[in-house]
């Protein structure tokens, strides 16, 4: 098997449900649960109707914006196996859809056990001497074998189910007309004020109302997805919240206050023939459930195993309906086991706050996918982008609201469980909503970014790094990155003399080549292939056309190479990129120096009288400090003077400027001795120096330049690493800025002084 995730397990299945049995029955079936029997009374009861109202409204709406959400994901691709797993890591990538699926998988486990408890529970009303620990695992025993049969049995199983509730509906409604006018027992909500907070009743009723899903984990059996989804879905949560809406009323008018809040059961107190009505409904409404979610957990699985997410052999299927056995037997298996935990309460909420995680990045996916905008966002049931990003909001408030520890632990474990992801490399075979986001995003950010000058206050180096191979050069690309701090945009060319056409490998494979040692060194940077005519041309050519909407680059860095035709390349284009205003740095970097355990770093910046190159050279000094490895690192000016005036003139002027521009550095002026040459001094000065930066001014007249390329030569050779920096940029001369340049950079006054 191919060592790639596969896009679309789903057509390894039998797809034979329809809108109906598939999404609707499952999903109605679910929302009808043990809540609406045994705790909507006590939240009627305690809160009044009127606030009851509110809450299921509340809830509902949450909710039916979830479904929303889904329904237009559902319409825009063609859902496989693992439903709402199978949505988000489409959408947002393998890391961030593992990190949902996984939990989603064990709540889906833990769900089954929950529900196998709560009929085990509910049989101890009538009979109260049941061990409840047997039965439950009895209960697990029967889903898991009726879902051995295969889905569409199952399915079949539950539409007695969907008649039982109906029955015990009627039978309330029933119970409630046959004394029009008067209560069952006592006055009608003798005590209307709220005896419990409300975010607390919210918290009782809201896990009612989060089995939306129920149908969508079944996504791999429907015989059209796009269709039975948000039909099956809309239906049951419409279904849903009209029953929710119409029982309050019913307990309301049947019960008091009092009977609501002391009895669970209160349903079998109003209905006729009580308990022989009513319990039907409850333990098919639970059984039902249990059954649901033993039916999604194994497709979770096998979807999650079919991305390499979890072992290949849990996808593997058998038997005439091609069923996840040996996914259903993990999940029978940890749903058995967790019945010998003996006490679920604990984990009960964890499982709500999972599933209300998995329906927030649902509603966080549909709105990015709208948001984005893409081409291939194309849904038939089209949903507001900011509706579906409200619904992921409120779905993590409600998450906090219900148990903020459960909910700080459910954040622990995905996030933990992204980073783990995150690590592993993943060649995905389909494009993400994340690409499409980040396009916006940087759109828009670049449109508001060309409208803004750059100024002298904002400047920061966007560095180009010429290289002939990157392999080899990966010291010049860790210095770009250094210099840019972390924050400039670093982007690493491979120049290539010659025709592409006779290249024997193509651009794309050079690329991915320069991508893969940039990551192996974690460097970040963006790596591009340019073929060209000559050195000379090329490096003008890419400096134009490199960048766009305010982010273009604008400094050059070069390295200092050992043949002296390419040096004179190099002092060829400096003054044709100073036209551009593009600022140059050539690099000469020991290799071994780096990197550098102990001992002090130290930087040398030679401060020569070029005040437009000193200020960048002083500027990438500190941006250098800036980096953890070169946090401590001290940095000394120094300069030569002829004589005394000269020196009192330089150290008073570096006295000024050194504390004004707010960057760690001592100045050190010395005396030009008569027998010492400058480079002398340099070389005796700065031999042991990590970095020196030295200003670069070569002539304009070619015919010089072999002369000039050899005293830099000369002037670098014993030093450890050395960088000349010609400065282009339009801070040049503007380190430190007076009151009256910010006022014409920004339009603004400065404040008056009092």
């Amino acid at each position: 098997m191919p060592d790639r995730p596969l896009s679309a397990p789903a057509r390894e299945t039998e797809a034979h449900l329809g809108a109906f049995l598939g999404v609707f029955t499952p999903t109605v079936l679910t929302i009808l649960g043990v809540i609406l029997y045994l705790r909507l009374g006590w939240v009627t009861g305690s809160m009044g109707l009127g606030t009851t109202m509110v809450i299921v409204v509340l809830a509902n709406l949450i909710t039916l914006v979830t479904t929303l959400s889904f329904s237009a994901i559902a319409t825009n691709i063609r859902v496989g196996v693992g439903g709402a797993y199978f949505m988000i890591s489409r959408s947002l990538g393998l890391e961030i859809g593992g990190a949902i699926g996984l939990p989603l998988f064990l709540s889906q486990v833990f769900s089954v056990t929950l529900y196998a408890f709560g009929l085990a529970e509910s049989f101890r009303i009538l009979y109260p001497a049941l061990p409840v620990q047997p039965v439950a695992f009895v209960v697990v025993l029967a889903v898991g074998a009726l879902a051995l049969k295969g889905a569409n049995l199952a399915m079949k199983t539950q539409l007695p189910v969907m008649g039982l509730i109906g029955v015990s509906l009627l039978a309330l409604v029933i119970g409630v007309l046959r004394a029009p006018g008067e209560p069952v027992i006592g006055p009608v909500m003798e005590n209307p004020v709220p005896t419990a907070p409300f975010w607390v009743a919210f918290a009782v009723f809201f896990p009612a109302v989060t089995g939306i899903m129920a149908g969508l984990g079944l996504s791999g059996d429907l015989k059209d997805p796009i269709r039975a989804i948000p039909r099956g879905s809309l239906s049951a949560v419409l279904v849903g919240f009209a029953v929710y809406l119409f029982v309050p009323v019913l307990l309301d008018r049947g019960a008091s206050g009092h009977l609501l809040r002391e009895d669970p059961l209160a349903w079998t107190r109003i209905a006729p023939l009580g308990a022989w009505l009513i319990m039907p409904g409850l333990w098919g409404a639970v059984f039902s459930s249990a059954v649901g979610s033993v039916l999604g957990a194994p497709r979770t699985l096998q979807a999650l195993a079919h991305d390499g997410l979890a072992p290949r052999f849990l996808a593997h299927l058998a038997g005439k309906e091609k069923q996840p056995v040996v996914g259903l037997a993990v999940t029978l298996g940890l749903a058995l086991a967790a019945v010998l935990l003996g006490d679920l309460d604990a984990v009960a909420p964890v499982v709500t706050i999972f599933f209300l995680t998995v329906y927030g990045m649902v509603n966080l996916v549909a709105a990015a996918e709208s948001l984005a905008g893409d081409p291939s966002w194309r849904p038939k049931l089209a949903v507001p982008g900011l509706l579906s990003l409200a619904g992921g909001i409120a779905c993590f408030a409600v998450m906090f609201l219900i148990s903020p520890p459960a909910a700080i632990a459910a954040i622990v474990i995905e996030g933990g469980l992204y980073a783990i992801l995150a690590r592993r490399e993943r060649r995905e075979g389909w494009g993400d909503a994340r690409r499409g986001v980040y396009e916006a995003t940087v759109r828009w950010a670049l449109v508001r970014l060309s409208r803004r000058p750059m100024t002298a206050r904002n400047w920061r180096p966007h560095v180009l790094v010429f290289v002939d191979d990157v392999v080899r050069r990966l010291d010049l690309v860790r210095f770009a990155t250094w210099l840019s701090q972390g924050r400039g945009v670093v982007t690493v060319c491979e120049l290539k003399t010659g025709d592409m056409l006779t290249s024997e490998v193509s651009v794309e494979q050079e690329e991915t080549r320069i991508r893969e040692a940039l990551e192996e060194e974690d460097l970040i940077a963006f790596g591009e292939v340019c073929y060209v005519r000559d050195v000379v041309g090329g490096i003008l050519d890419v400096s134009q056309a490199n960048g766009f909407g305010g982010l273009d680059s604008n400094t050059i860095l070069l390295g200092w190479g050992h043949d002296p035709e390419r040096r004179l390349d190099i002092l060829r284009t400096i003054h044709r990129l100073k036209r551009l205003r593009k600022s140059v740095v050539i690099g000469r970097i020991q290799k071994t120096l780096y990197p550098k355990v102990h001992g002090e770093r130290v930087i040398h910046i030679w401060w020569g009288g070029l005040q437009r190159n000193s200020d960048l050279m002083l500027l990438l000094a500190h941006l250098l400090t800036r980096n953890p490895e070169w946090r401590h690192a001290r940095i000394q000016v120094l300069s030569v003077a002829s004589n005394e005036l000269m020196k009192s003139n330089t150290e008073a002027y570096l006295a000024r400027l050194i504390p004004e521009i707010r960057i760690d550095a001592e100045a050190v002026v010395m005396l030009k001795p008569r027998d010492r040459t400058v480079r002398e001094i340099i070389h005796e000065r700065s031999r042991a120096a990590d970095v020196v930066f030295l200003g670069l001014d070569p002539p304009e007249n070619e015919a010089e330049l072999p002369a000039y390329a050899e005293r830099l030569e000369d002037l670098s050779e014993p030093l450890r690493t050395v960088f000349f920096v010609k400065n282009a940029s339009g801070f040049g001369g503007k380190l430190v800025q007076t009151p009256e340049e910010l006022v014409e950079e920004t339009g603004e006054q400065p404040a008056a002084k009092g």
